[in-house]
């Protein structure tokens, strides 16, 4: 240990002393998890911890089968004789993202990589014990002839307001869901453990931290789906999830006067307003070609379609001008149709997104898209899990 560390615990203090380690270990395994293969000297120099101490970490995380270490002299990368250390593929996170035309699961292992992807498609919006059903079997069904993969839990998804404590689905406005223990019920269901909280939140954390926000410590982030429109902020670095977690109904940002009775029981909400449904009906597609939509809309020459690209747009963009006049962020990420939208009506001529914000506000602000496409709900539900796990690698292996 350095003197550094050395001066945080005192020579009697064993439990502080496991606490220390534990913490370490944690910061170890986020950096590989989150940053990709490195070597031990990279982690070193990230970690300040000197060599030595990142040794036996490394060790202790191979041991848990979290981490692999490459010995050739430089891991097969020149100029790096340091041992290279990479993310295991034997553990994994299920993720699961009930949508009102879909449930889609998947399988995300350490370092935001998607493995597996199913989608269950659904005629209509179901209750929460259908979604469990439906949910449990494509879970089965995904997971029969893996071997050698621990699963270290269940994260999901949910469109609609989330109490982050339990996994209690509060109000799910779509899907006619009021005080659903969804995380319980799938936990019994699968016997694995499970988290749950609101997608569009998730979609930014795992933008944050593998995709278009990386790195920004201020940035706002909007994504549309079947089941409407939601999103986030990101100050300071911190996610800001609200006093219950309910933080970032952009979806429910008032756009029209007179508008669309909306499903939260209002009129005029942005996701009453703009639907996937609509810009899908608009070039002929159906929900499961929702990742066609981009092209179709820069394609499209039809004056209906481009009609509705254009009122669509004008209303997103006065819910992007209250996103950036309140939060003053550097970069504001859209996602999902949201995305294919932008990309449609600005290939039309469509002005600035951010032409009517507060001059000082807009600038250095910067409109981009979400980089995950469709992977970025899957991921961020896994982060659920696999963030519980970095936390306290060998509990979390234990209790899982």
């Amino acid at each position: 240990m350095s003197a550094s560390e050395l001066s945080t615990v005192r020579p009697s203090s064993g439990g502080a002393t496991d606490a220390l380690r534990r913490s370490n270990l944690a910061t170890v395994l986020g950096f590989v998890h989150r940053d990709g293969a490195l070597s031990r000297s990279d982690l070193t120099r990230l970690t300040g911890l000197n060599r030595s101490t990142v040794g036996d970490l490394v060790a202790e995380l191979a041991a848990l089968d979290l981490v692999e270490v490459d010995e050739t002299p430089g891991g097969g990368r020149a100029g790096r004789p340091s041992p290279v250390v990479r993310v295991s593929g034997s553990v994994a996170a299920v993720a699961v993202n009930p949508e009102v035309d879909a449930v889609i699961v998947g399988l995300v292992g350490l370092g935001g990589r998607v493995l597996k992807r199913v989608r269950i498609e659904t005629a209509s919006a179901r209750s929460a014990a259908e979604t469990v059903t439906l949910a449990s079997a494509g879970i089965a069904g995904m997971l029969a002839g893996e071997s050698g993969i621990r699963i270290a839990g269940i994260g999901v998804a949910v469109p609609g307001q989330v109490r982050l404590s339990d996994g209690m689905v509060r109000e799910a406005t779509h899907f006619g869901w009021v005080d659903e223990p969804l995380a319980g019920m799938l936990s019994a269901a699968t016997g694995y453990r499970v988290w749950a909280a609101n997608a569009a939140v998730l979609g930014l954390r795992a933008e944050s931290a593998f995709g278009a926000g990386r790195g920004v410590d201020d940035l706002v982030y909007m994504i549309g789906g079947a089941s409407g429109i939601g999103g986030g902020a990101i100050g300071g670095g911190r996610l800001l999830t609200g006093a219950a977690g309910y933080a970032g109904e952009f979806g429910h940002t008032f756009v029209r006067s007179d508008g669309r009775h909306c499903s939260c029981g209002s009129r005029g909400c942005l996701e009453a307003e703009v639907t996937q449904a609509e810009l899908l009906a608009s070039v002929g597609l159906a929900s499961a070609e929702a990742a066609s939509l981009a092209d179709r809309l820069v394609a499209t020459e039809d004056p209906v379609a481009l009609a509705v690209i254009e009122r669509d747009y004008a209303l997103l963009s006065i819910a992007a001008r209250n996103a950036v006049n309140v939060f003053n962020p550097s970069l504001l990420v859209l996602g999902g149709f949201l995305a294919a939208l932008y990309r449609g009506a600005r290939a039309h001529g469509a002005p600035d997104l951010l032409d009517d914000v507060v001059h000082s506000a807009r600038e250095g602000v910067t409109v981009v898209e979400a980089e995950l496409g469709t992977d970025q709900l899957l991921i961020g539900a896994a982060e659920l899990v696999l963030a519980d796990l970095i936390a306290d690698p060998a509990r979390a292996l234990a209790a899982a």
